[in-house]
């Protein structure tokens, strides 16, 4: 079993929901993502999604797109990406998801960075453009490096498509709230708690919820039907306004403090 496999199975056991936590590596660099994380793991995040920076992030908004940029200026690269993932392994089983694009993984062999990611330690993989019917390639490598792949669905997927990534996903099911990029809303989306119950028919497989999430209390009303919810741009922006500051690690942890307490109660 998965450390992602194992912390739902947990989080079921305890009556609580995910916090999933999104962060680009390497913004501002890496030794201070490094920290960030595991601030990110004793303020109560269940997983965290470390973002590979990519010079072309179609899926991403402003601050998302904002933050690469940054990493990439640093010299950030997945070489660097998995060194951090091993200093993070050296004191904290915190589950880890390195979540970037198709290309970026092709460029340095599918094969190959399935095996050293889980090498490293990451336990899981979204490639945001990957769809289920293209993962042909993908999909037997990470299954033989034991890495997990994680698929988004959106609310304009049809039945077909979510039954396809029911069959083929592994860890969990991302489901985006709403079509466009990423980025912090003042109002969740209509429609995600439908889309939810659609793919619940189909699979009993987790399934978190992001895109727009940026409150706690987003994070709650998406654990009353999801299993886990999903926050990027609001950390990232946090992270933004505070790098180089002494108290960025203190604004993080009580941030991701009040976001978590939205899993748990319900």
């Amino acid at each position: 079993m998965s450390r992602i496999d194992e912390k739902f199975a947990r989080l079921r056991e305890s009556g609580e929901k995910a916090l999933i936590c999104f962060v680009t590596a390497g913004d501002p660099n890496l030794e201070t993502t490094r920290d960030i994380v595991l601030e990110l793991g004793k303020a109560g995040a269940d997983i965290v999604e470390l973002g590979v920076p990519f010079s072309d992030p179609i899926a991403d908004g402003p601050t998302i797109q904002a933050s690469s940029m940054r990493a990439l200026e640093s010299g950030t690269n997945v070489p660097k990406v998995l060194e951090l993932v091993r200093s993070i392994r050296v004191t904290s089983e915190l589950p880890l998801v390195l979540m970037t694009y198709y290309n970026l993984a092709e460029h340095y062999g599918l094969a190959g960075f399935a095996k050293d990611a889980a090498e490293a330690g990451v336990d899981g993989v979204i490639l945001s453009d990957l769809i289920p019917e293209e993962a042909g390639e993908w999909k037997p490598a990470a299954d033989k490096a034991g890495v997990s792949t994680i698929f988004l669905l959106a609310p304009t997927s049809t039945d077909q498509r979510i039954r396809k990534v029911a069959q083929l996903g592994t860890g969990f099911i991302y489901c985006v709230s709403r079509t466009g990029v990423t980025g912090a809303k003042a109002e969740m989306a209509q429609g995600v708690r439908e889309l939810v119950s659609r793919i619940r028919a189909m699979t009993d497989k987790p399934v978190a919820v992001g895109f727009g999430i940026s409150k706690p209390e987003h994070v709650r009303e998406v654990c009353e039907y999801a299993d886990g919810a999903v926050v990027g741009s609001v950390l990232v922006n946090l992270i933004a306004e505070n790098a180089g500051k002494p108290e960025l690690l203190r604004e993080i942890g009580m941030l991701v403090s009040a976001l978590k307490a939205g899993t748990k109660g319900l």
